[in-house]
């Protein structure tokens, strides 16, 4: 087989199994911050929320380039991709898809590093970093693939232009598909309530492992009960009311 015809069957076949990736990370997490020395971090408080802070914000602005992707994409486009396989009636080329070719895995990938980064492991941050590299160019590729033959020469014009996955602006277009929050809330709530999960996962095994015990502590459990109530409530809206469904939206 071609070397572009394997990457690109390997690349359908990984996408399928893209939402197991976060369950691969928390076992990876485990070891990691058992074997990490957080005695730096435990004597300085102030480091410890600063850097808690920073990886935060580091997976929120993840978060914050897929809600822009989803909430400006046509209805027809990739991004409604199935584990069936590739889907697409359109194309995106305006918006925050005229700065780069694949947002929402970009904004994955952020959402997840900032989970890995706050183990405090540089080493973690540089492996996962290269495992997601390696995983997601297939995937890209098989994607990618699949819009040349779709689109043809609209496609290749449009990624000559646009970068894959650092975003630039020099090409920036403007969306003529207004934001809907409505979408972003309806579609993203289990990435949000996974991303907290992920945080509270860290901080606990953290504490686990540096005191010996396992113990939950008060703010896990606030945070956990806000998380999983919000998630409830709108997936309880998503699918037993209209309340978040809008008209020519995915």
């Amino acid at each position: 087989m071609a070397l572009v015809h394997s990457f690109e069957t390997s690349g359908n076949k990984l996408f399928k199994y893209r939402g197991q990736i976060p369950v691969v990370l928390f076992l990876m997490a485990i070891p990691v911050v058992y074997f990490t020395d957080y005695k730096c971090v435990d004597e300085n408080p102030m480091l410890d929320w600063g850097l808690l802070i920073t990886c935060a914000l580091i997976s929120f602005s993840g978060q914050v380039i897929r809600s822009i992707a989803i909430g400006t994409a046509n209805k027809h486009t990739s991004g409604r991709n199935t584990k069936e396989g590739q889907v697409a009636e359109a194309l995106n080329t305006k918006g925050i898809y005229s700065t780069v070719r694949h947002p929402l895995y970009l904004g994955n990938y952020l959402m997840w590093i900032g989970i890995v980064a706050y183990t405090y492991n540089i080493y973690f941050v540089i492996i996962v970093s290269l495992l997601f590299w390696i995983y997601y160019e297939r995937i890209m590729f098989a994607e990618e693939r699949f819009l040349e033959r779709k689109f043809g020469d609209d496609y290749v014009n449009w990624s000559l232009k646009v970068p894959a996955f650092i975003p630039s602006f020099k090409n920036k277009v403007k969306s003529e598909i207004p934001f809907s929050f409505k979408t972003t809330l309806r579609r993203e709530y289990s990435g949000i309530t996974a991303t907290i999960l992920g945080f509270v996962f860290v901080d606990f095994l953290r504490v686990w492992f540096t005191s010996g015990e396992p113990q939950w502590r008060k703010e896990h459990l606030i945070v956990l009960i806000v998380a999983f109530g919000i998630t409830l409530l709108l997936r309880s809206l998503k699918h037993y009311t209209k309340v978040l469904h809008e008209a020519d939206r995915s």
